[in-house]
């Protein structure tokens, strides 16, 4: 070897081990940062899915109602023109109001409101599926490059320490089902 090479060699080789450090580093930070973000995923998907239960309920029990009515005006007036006495007039009275009803609900709609409304619940739960496989998929990448070589020994320098990721309770309330929701409910028209 000629005296140039050498200290040539001495300079490379801690140039290449801190462009290595500096990618483990910035890796590592990239992962713990995509953990957080899937969380702040989870998180948001849950509340979306919290905020459309209730929109669901309320939904289904105002469509219900509305073509209850309906149908009760039907059935009224079907009752009347069975009765002949003063029918012709009280359905008089009441074919007004059936005709608005018809003219601005040409059909029952309620089951596709609900349906639409199921749909994107059925959507939100995907997502929140999704966004867990990602969350638990990313930890392990994460956790994985902290204890392999050589990138263990960048993460143990800087004092990056394992993530547990997605923790789900093995115990509690919320893994029994009561008698009473094992029954199907009762909607009342």
């Amino acid at each position: 070897m000629n005296k140039l090479s050498l200290p040539l060699l001495l300079l490379i080789i801690p140039v290449v081990v801190l462009f290595f450090v500096i990618g483990v580093y910035n890796d590592l930070i990239s992962l713990k940062n995509r953990i957080k973000a899937s969380i702040q995923e989870i998180g948001n998907q849950l509340k979306r899915q919290a905020d459309l239960i209730p929109n669901l309920e309320d939904s289904a029990k105002a469509y219900l109602k509305h073509e209850k009515d309906i149908l009760k005006m039907l059935s009224d007036a079907r009752k009347l023109s069975d009765a002949g006495k003063d029918a012709s007039d009280k359905v008089s009275q009441l074919l007004p109001k059936l005709q608005v009803i018809v003219e601005s609900n040409p059909q029952l709609k309620g089951a596709d409101v609900i349906t639409g409304l199921m749909d994107e619940l059925r959507d939100t739960s995907d997502k929140v599926m999704y966004s867990r496989r990602t969350l638990i998929d990313i930890t392990a990448d994460y956790n994985i490059k902290l204890q392999t070589f050589p990138t263990n020994l960048v993460a143990n320098a800087f004092g990056f320490q394992s993530e547990k990721g997605l923790e789900t309770p093995t115990t509690g309330a919320h893994l029994t089902v009561s008698e009473s929701e094992t029954k199907t409910p009762k909607v009342s028209l």
